[in-house]
């Protein structure tokens, strides 16, 4: 049924995309109208520690609303024995274990794509008509709900099709019939956040000198576009076990068929990984389904509020992983028989202080540039990505997590080499303690 709306919805607001239409640009500082006085009033954009004079703002490590971190040496890592907070930069030399050696053996890489035609949960999928040529024209442009900047509204979206390519990777160790554990990864294929080849030489590296166990990567291409309104941001910014659900049904069963491979049902040896928002969506596979991983690794996860369609039970999408919605309150009720009263329950948000703590090992990373409120119309608290990674981290502490959270100097959304630099150590960590199940 909820499915069924969704589409609805999606279909009454096509809108064709203007092919004379100029690309109207994004936003990368404080949006128009933003609240940056009053803290304890709704929707508060929190400025402090913020250089605006760069575009993004360039953010201060030694910020007092961030948790306290260990600032190390340049060119220097966190140690793989460590958990908590670290800075690292501002030089980002490639590790050298992005550089393939021909001493060692080299995996295989099996390709497959798949079609929103043979899906039963990501059918139909949503496509955004953006003014032609113009990436993410129709959120740069949308509006708000009147008084709920956190509700982005965006007519240009409707059902469509999509198409994805999945890359696999099979290390030359793999022993046909064995349980392989592995890594499962979205934004991979050719249109993808992450070159995907670096991790399969960096795989390559690490399996054949003993220092990572020998496992396979799974590389999923996103559903297409970008943000509110379209099908990566449908699969990415939910904030619920879908995304893990359709992996497990529709995607892990053509990669064993491909390549040949049986992959490890222990939940200890099941990593997922990301990059923006496919990062966000790695943590929330865990979440929703410890039973499923227990490994997180992601770049500038995408922990703010992206989810679309609004969703009124977490309205900051997954800026509500690490706090509440700072929306204006609003009446709670519940309802019992026929009697509705005023409920005095918690909604549960923020989700990681109001849970028990969960079997997850988590590595992750944010930039001093990393993205700002890139939206105009969405003053809404809640789009600041170092900020929202650096409460991520506040929070995790609280709890008792396993994690080691880098804060790059020098260092952009994504960063290309802030990658190249982290990725070898940031494996090495997240696989630390693991022993293959008999």
């Amino acid at each position: 049924m909820k499915r069924a709306v969704m589409i609805g919805m999606l279909m009454s607001g096509l809108v064709l995309p203007d092919a004379d239409a100029a690309c109207p640009p994004g936003n990368a500082s404080v949006p128009p109208g933003a609240n940056t006085r009053d803290p304890s009033a709704p929707f508060f954009v929190d400025t402090a520690g913020l250089d605006l004079r760069t575009t993004p703002p360039t953010r201060d490590p030694a910020n007092p609303a961030y948790p306290p971190a260990t600032a190390l040496p340049d060119a220097a890592l966190p140690p793989p024995d460590r958990t908590g907070n670290f800075i690292i930069g501002p030089t980002h030399r490639p590790a050298p274990e992005t550089t393939v050696r021909p001493d060692l053996p080299h995996g295989a890489v099996r390709s497959f794509t798949m079609s929103s035609a043979d899906s039963v949960i990501y059918r139909p999928g949503v496509i955004r008509d953006d003014a032609q040529g113009c990436r993410n024209a129709a959120i740069n442009t949308a509006a708000t709900a009147p008084g709920d900047p956190s509700n982005l509204l965006v007519p240009a979206s409707h059902a469509g099709s999509w198409t994805r390519q999945v890359d696999v990777y099979v290390p030359a160790q793999y022993r046909p019939g064995s349980d392989a554990p592995f890594i499962v990864f979205g934004d991979g294929g050719p249109a993808g956040f992450f070159k995907e080849h670096m991790l399969f030489t960096i795989l390559d590296n690490m399996i054949g000198t003993g220092r990572l166990p020998p496992m396979v990567a799974i590389g999923i291409g996103a559903g297409g576009q970008d943000a509110q309104g379209s099908e990566r941001g449908r699969e990415y910014d939910t904030v619920s076990g879908t995304y893990a659900e359709w992996v497990e049904r529709e995607v892990l069963p053509l990669v064993e068929r491909s390549a040949g491979v049986r992959l490890t049902p222990d939940p200890e040896g099941r990593a997922t990984m990301g990059f923006s928002s496919s990062g966000s969506a790695a943590f929330a596979m865990a979440w929703f389904h410890p039973e499923l991983y227990r490994r997180v690794l992601a770049y500038s996860p995408t922990m703010v509020n992206q989810q679309w369609p609004h969703d009124p039970a977490l309205p900051g999408g997954a800026w509500e992983f690490h706090d509440p919605w700072p929306g204006p309150k609003r009446p709670d009720l519940v309802v019992s028989g026929h009697g509705v009263t005023q409920s005095t329950e918690s909604t549960g948000s923020p989700l990681i202080p109001n849970s028990p703590a969960k079997p997850i090992r988590f590595w992750f990373e944010t930039g001093d540039r990393d993205l700002f409120y890139y939206v105009r119309g969405m003053a809404d608290g809640m789009h600041d990505w170092t900020l929202a990674d650096e409460r991520m981290a506040a929070v995790l502490a609280d709890k008792g997590y396993q994690y080691q959270f880098v804060f790059s100097r020098n260092a952009g959304h994504v960063d290309p080499a802030t990658e190249a630099q982290t990725l070898p150590e940031a494996l090495a960590w997240l696989w630390k303690g693991y022993t293959p199940a008999p």
